[in-house]
């Protein structure tokens, strides 16, 4: 048996492997995406036998033939492979955050790589291919093994995919011989017509951002939202909306529709805020503080609201009853120290919707150094249960809302001496 015949025997024995692996990538993804309110189509495949022995033989002859079996597995990458096919190009941006947030990415290629090529009048195949693999602490222990799967995620838009498609079919695996120059014209033109098509889906995406942003029409949806976010934040903010992503925007729309403020102009003055944020996160995620900040009653009713997505999207049960109180306390016991800090926030220099970090609160003398660490502690922990996806053990849960409570103590403690000293 030659080494290619080797190497396909033991694929097919690990087929399974690179299937899970691909699968899982994917479904993360795919939600991702979704949650984010980026338009596309996710799918994932490990690589047939027949097309990688193809593949094998046609690489094999460029480098002069395979030593190892193993020199075959280093030198085929997209044993497992995903496709995002956008619905508007110009949303590859978001993707590039998203994609390499999400997975430990070790290479990223552009093409096309060398611009327009001979006998072409168009540029060709127009994507971004991602190798990446899954994260281990992002896995189960029974999952952690598909860590070291190579996985390939290409990324370009629908007419993208389908014309290249057509293109490898054609050109790289022609049934009946070579294609005419006639045949290749066509391709090219087709290519043509492609990139024209992307210039349209562009056009079509800033008339759905005119459309979206009139002033009293409310958001149809998430994806709504998300184009809305796009179009707007970027002129409040001094970098590219793309470093920290959107975000869950499907529970801002949730959460939006619940409250009732679901128009551009009932939302404008949380995105107007956003420069002020002390952190940099997920752009839903800051203005769902923000809301959150301004009513904590608005907890019990984004905590609903969060359990059903998170069911219907990442198939998550429901936290059982007495997680979910815990939850409910540590969160009403910060309610409380947000209220306190809406009270005391002009006078120590803080403008609507935002929150003092643990030095500030030192700094102002409100809190004593350890105290001040432990204030940034339990904020990670607040925007975890907020906007993550596994809760808090019960036991740490419990010792946090505790933590918050002597907090708030010392922290009213301190204004209220503060008040006596001026009244002395």
């Amino acid at each position: 048996m030659d080494l290619i015949e080797e190497f396909i025997a033991r694929y097919t024995k690990e087929y399974d492997f690179y299937e899970q692996a691909g699968r899982l990538a994917a479904q993360e993804l795919e939600a991702t995406l979704q949650a984010a309110g980026i338009r596309s189509i996710v799918t994932h495949r490990a690589k047939s036998r027949d097309r990688l022995r193809e593949k094998c033989l046609q690489r094999g002859r460029k480098r002069g033939g395979y030593k190892s079996v193993e020199e075959i597995f280093n030198d085929i990458v997209d044993l497992a492979g995903i496709r995002v096919a956008l619905y508007f190009p110009a949303e590859q941006k978001q993707v590039d955050g998203i994609v390499k947030r999400l997975f430990n990415a070790f290479e990223v290629k552009e093409f096309p790589e060398g611009g327009i090529r001979p006998t072409k009048r168009f540029s060709g195949y127009a994507a971004t291919h991602y190798r990446v693999q899954l994260k281990e602490q992002e896995l189960s222990e029974a999952d952690k093994r598909y860590s070291l799967a190579r996985i390939e995620i290409q990324v370009a838009s629908v007419l993208m995919h389908a014309w290249a498609e057509v293109e490898h079919d054609l050109v790289y695996k022609p049934l009946a011989g070579a294609l005419s120059e006639d045949e290749l014209a066509i391709l090219d033109q087709l290519n043509g017509l492609v990139l024209a098509g992307e210039i349209a889906l562009e056009r079509l995406q800033r008339a759905g951002e005119v459309r979206v942003a009139s002033s009293g029409r409310r958001f149809a949806n998430h994806y709504d939202l998300a184009v809305h976010l796009l179009s707007q934040v970027p002129d409040r903010l001094d970098r590219p909306v793309n470093e920290e992503g959107l975000g869950r925007v499907d529970l801002l729309f949730d959460l939006l529709s619940q409250l009732d403020v679901d128009t551009p102009d009932q939302l404008s003055p949380y995105l107007a805020a956003l420069h002020d944020d002390l952190e940099r996160r997920p752009l839903a995620d800051q203005v769902i503080d923000a809301l959150l900040a301004e009513d904590s009653s608005r907890y019990k009713a984004y905590q609903r609201i969060r359990e059903q997505r998170r069911s219907s999207l990442y198939g998550v049960t429901p936290e059982p009853g007495d997680t979910a109180a815990l939850v409910g306390n540590f969160l009403m016991s910060w309610a409380e120290l947000e209220r306190l800090f809406r009270g005391i926030g002009p006078s120590l220099g803080l403008k609507r919707f935002m929150m003092p970090t643990g030095r500030l609160l030192r700094d102002k003398g409100l809190l004593p150094p350890d105290m001040s660490i432990d204030f940034d502690s339990l904020r990670q922990i607040r925007n975890h249960l907020v906007h993550g996806i596994e809760p808090a053990a019960p036991e740490e849960l419990i010792d946090a809302a505790q933590r918050v409570r002597r907090i708030t103590d010392e922290i009213t403690r301190q204004l209220k001496d503060g008040l006596n000293e001026g009244l002395d």
